[in-house]
């Protein structure tokens, strides 16, 4: 009870506190203006990327978002695993992984002994775009581990903010999350929105019959017109003169990926049409952004967002810089080409927006689901000594450690992050479990490139101090590992394949995030103080007047509040032309 009474003493701060600032301004009851919430996440958006390219950057995209919005440059995740559906979930709903359950992209099921890919429900099948599937080769390392084409929201455990809308609005508000992933659709999309994502064995669009039970025509129309087939036979080419980019000299490093030919330098040719990794190479690109684009014109204009009283919501995950990351690096001028290009789609998004809904009716969040490493060989030749972890080493160092206490084999499953221990074993050798945790973590801690191995069942009794914070933030007990590993700085922790590239460890380079707020009444300034993705859900909930999502941790960002009910001069926003 020590250390609750001093968090309710916070929290009774924080409250008097914001209900001094806003006593002149009038209290936030929901802006009326908004007609639509933009939730725009861009899959491995590393904060530093925006000001690396700015000069770059055209008025329409990310500048007109910075230029006219409220700005946040020092946005952290707060829970160690740095995924894709970790940090979606955590913006959709406002909660860390330890509440929301996603806790990463798959996790070891206990109970049926195998590991499981965070939105795979066997119960509700794809709904197929073809009467003849073509089955491309899967390189996404997490989508490889379903073991069935269903999905479904079935595995996240609390509501989000677009569960709430549709609440709060008693069903009238229109809600959809679209994405280049399917997690990242499914997550923002919450319980009662719809789904749909980009497809890499056909380049449709698809859903499954948890949203639908047949496509809606519009859908039906936009997947005949084969978009991604009329890329066959092209290439990935720059868009601008090579001397314009900042990283030109970076477009032939030999520890970057060939995707199967798809090279390591520009031009990267997209293939024929029979090639089983065209849709693939295509979302490792911007055509994969672009292609996101065109379907988020169709869906507003077939559903009619933003054209009622009860505001609609949107989501759209961009999932190409991710992509990229992977096979080529944030520090590679594929990264800088596709940053570039989407700041172009995101120009184009936005003025479709206006056209359609009117800016100034539409609240548009930015932000990322995590960062990105570097590429250990790239931080080697500037003189960081780093290096790639076997997975099979970090098991052999704690089944090592298993038999110092007479126990043959210990491990029962490791993927990174977790180990997950063999509890059979450990009771038959009648040791206590808690012990063997610790006793395998300090071994997996003695190994070189690792910060920290984290014992779970010690993690409750504050073991580790604030060291330890990210991996409590991110440890559901029924989904976590026994230990948390979280590689050194650099150090690559992954299963091997073709990608280079990766984060999901708790370092700033994959927690750091912008966070952009945009919309009528929201006034321009960029703030540096710390604030975490977990703030947007309830940030956005208090915009439209509604309570956070049900179980919510974050606050709301007050900067952004502060003009809502009384609009300063020049906080609506400029209308694109």
């Amino acid at each position: 009870s020590g250390p609750t009474k001093p968090r309710r003493r916070t929290c009774l701060v924080a409250t008097i506190a914001l209900a001094l600032l806003f006593a002149g301004d009038g209290a936030v009851a929901g802006n009326p203006d908004i007609r639509l919430v933009l939730q725009i996440t861009v899959d491995g958006l590393r904060a530093d990327l925006l000001q690396r390219y700015y000069t770059a950057f055209g008025d329409g995209g990310f500048r007109y978002l910075i230029e006219q919005g409220t700005v946040y440059r020092n946005a952290h995740y707060r829970h160690a695993n740095t995924e894709t559906i970790v940090g979606h979930t955590t913006l959709a709903t406002g909660a860390s992984p330890s509440v929301h359950g996603m806790i990463g992209n798959a996790w070891f099921d206990r109970e049926a002994g195998v590991l499981a890919y965070n939105i795979e429900d066997a119960a509700h099948p794809l709904l197929p775009t073809r009467d003849t599937e073509t089955v491309g080769e899967q390189v996404d390392p997490a989508q490889k581990l379903a073991r069935s084409q269903g999905r479904s929201p079935a595995a996240l455990l609390v509501p989000t903010l677009a569960d709430t809308l549709a609440a709060s609005h008693a069903g009238q508000s229109k809600i959809f999350g679209i994405a280049g992933k399917d997690r990242s659709a499914v997550a923002m999309a919450g319980k009662v929105g719809k789904a749909f994502w980009y497809s890499t064995n056909t380049g449709d669009f698809i859903t499954s019959h948890y949203y639908y039970d047949t496509y809606p025509p519009w859908v039906v129309d936009w997947n005949a017109r084969r978009l991604g087939e009329q890329h066959a036979g092209r290439a990935w080419e720059l868009a601008d003169p090579l001397p314009t980019y900042l990283l030109a000299d970076r477009d032939d490093r030999p520890y970057e990926a060939d995707l199967r030919g798809y090279g390591r330098v520009f031009p990267h040719p997209f293939g024929p049409a029979d090639d089983k990794l065209l849709y693939t190479r295509l979302l490792v690109s911007p055509v994969g952004d672009r292609l996101l684009l065109d379907f988020s014109k169709a869906l507003v204009t077939a559903e009619k967002l933003g054209q009622d009283t009860a505001p609609d919501y949107l989501s759209i995950s961009f999932s190409s810089v991710d992509a990229v990351n992977h096979f080529f690096g944030p520090s590679s001028l594929e990264n800088e080409s596709v940053v570039r290009q989407l700041d172009r789609t995101l120009a184009e998004l936005l003025s479709f927006i206006d056209e359609t809904v009117g800016l100034d009716k539409t609240l548009i969040v930015l932000s990322a689901d995590h960062g990105m490493a570097e590429l250990p060989e790239q931080m080697t030749e500037l003189g960081y000594p780093v290096g790639r972890h076997d997975p099979e080493a970090i098991v052999a160092t704690a089944n090592e450690a298993g038999r110092q206490l007479g126990i043959e084999q210990v491990v029962r499953f490791f993927f990174r992050p977790y180990i997950y221990l063999d509890g059979d074993r450990i009771s038959d050798a009648k040791l206590d479990r808690g012990a063997v945790q610790q006793a395998v973590a300090a071994a997996v801690n003695g190994m070189e490139g690792i910060a920290l191995a984290a014992p779970s069942r010690q993690l409750t009794s504050g073991w580790g101090g604030a060291a330890a914070d990210p991996v409590r933030y991110n440890h559901h007990p029924a989904r976590s590992g026994d230990i948390y590993v979280a590689q050194a700085p650099y150090w690559f922790l992954f299963d091997k394949g073709p990608v280079v590239a990766m984060h999901g460890s708790p370092w700033n380079y994959d927690n750091h995030v912008p966070i952009i707020f945009s919309g009528p009444g929201i006034p321009q300034g960029t703030v540096h103080r710390l604030v975490h993705p977990m703030d947007v859900a309830p940030t956005v909930a208090t915009l439209l007047g509604m309570s956070p999502p049900a179980a919510a941790e974050g606050a709301a960002l007050v900067e952004v509040l502060r003009t809502q009910g009384t609009p300063s001069a020049g906080s609506q926003p400029v209308h694109l032309k």
